[in-house]
């Protein structure tokens, strides 16, 4: 047994934490790629089911009758596969929306859970649009009310307009630089802070720290938190790196820096020497350069141009939008005083379930 506590005692925290984070998204990766099959699994059946509907030319009103009596019977034989009526038209209109679309998007819809699906059909209708709230739901893990978000504050729109402000293309190999491209955003949506007011840098740090996990969604897949104010010591002389992430599937440190304001060039510098230091003492023998994101409130994508010209350390800089809209921080402070009034009248019960 004293041999046991010493190997653990040989594991410093960070090593730990890096230990946990891995193990975690071992398991996340597993569940999704069940919840993959499931969904899959089912949608296939409400697939076939919409078709069925769709080629005996059934339509509402005129054939709500027969609709209504397949519903019976088919709950009698499998009743909790919720064959309501409504689900059953809205299977019929799941085959319609896609069975003409192309390959790319009937496979990226197959996946999602139900729900999903629904939400879809019934808020968007170009299938571009289709495929880019699919992929983003996959890749994040959203929720149905995180995806009515998206949609809500019309991502699929903002994607479009933004131009990526890095020079991945010029440092790092073209596969590894594309991979790099289709992971980091242009633009990171960190509503879920709930700020309503201006605040510092240090408590913006601070508030991302306490809804890592939410952090680590907007940032997508793949990435594992090392932690905050990271410190590198070097030629007796100490830095400190905002946010420090791993990202598995480039294999690479990857660098956060936070910023109240505008971009300024001066970032630039700041960020190439943590870079460096990280390259220098941290990065492993395996591993690809160490890449650097700078998050500000706006940037000029000219002045990041400039900024980077003569860099080389693989850097990007985004931006964020930070406080939410008027209707979304209503809705906002109402579940807060909602949860609120529940947690005092319960105590420490845990409340319902998250919306799959």
């Amino acid at each position: 047994m004293p041999k046991e506590i010493n190997k653990l005692n040989a594991i410093n925290k960070q090593e730990y934490a890096e230990m946990l984070q891995q193990a975690l998204v071992e398991i996340r990766s597993a569940r999704l790629a069940i919840a993959k099959q499931v969904n899959s699994t089912a949608n296939s059946i409400y697939w076939n089911l919409g078709k069925l509907l769709f080629e005996k030319q059934l339509v509402e009103g005129y054939g709500s009758g027969v609709v209504k009596e397949l519903s019976i019977d088919l709950k009698k034989e499998f009743p909790d596969m919720g064959l309501s009526p409504r689900n059953l038209w809205d299977m019929k209109r799941f085959y319609e929306r896609y069975f003409q679309a192309e390959a790319k998007l009937r496979q990226a819809v197959a996946v999602l859970p139900w729900g999903h699906n629904v939400l879809l059909i019934n808020k968007i209708k170009e299938d571009k649009e289709v495929e880019f709230y699919a992929n983003e739901t996959l890749s994040k893990g959203w929720s149905r009310d995180l995806l009515l978000n998206a949609i809500k504050l019309d991502s699929y729109q903002q994607a479009q307009k933004s131009i990526k402000s890095h020079n991945f293309d010029a440092l790092l190999p073209e596969a590894h630089a594309d991979y790099a491209n289709e992971v980091f955003k242009s633009s990171y949506n960190l509503g879920f802070l709930g700020i309503t007011e201006p605040l510092r840098e240090l408590e913006l740090e601070n508030r991302l720290i306490t809804k890592i996990k939410a952090f680590i969604l907007e940032l997508g897949k793949g990435f594992t938190f090392i932690g905050n104010q990271h410190r590198l010591e070097y030629n007796q002389k100490e830095y400190f790196v905002d946010m420090l992430f791993f990202h598995r599937g480039l294999q690479s440190l990857v660098a956060i820096e936070l910023k109240i304001g505008s971009f300024k060039a001066e970032y630039v510098g700041k960020m190439n020497l943590y870079l460096s230091l990280l390259d220098r003492l941290e990065k492993g023998e395996n591993e690809n350069p160490s890449i650097g994101i700078i998050l500000c409130a706006d940037k000029d994508h000219l002045d990041v141009e400039i900024a980077l010209q003569d860099i080389n350390k693989p850097i990007g800089v985004a931006e964020y939008q930070l406080l939410l809209p008027k209707d979304e921080l209503q809705t906002l402070l109402l579940t807060e005083i909602q949860a609120s009034e529940n947690e005092n009248s319960l105590g420490n019960q845990t409340l319902g379930n998250d919306e799959e």
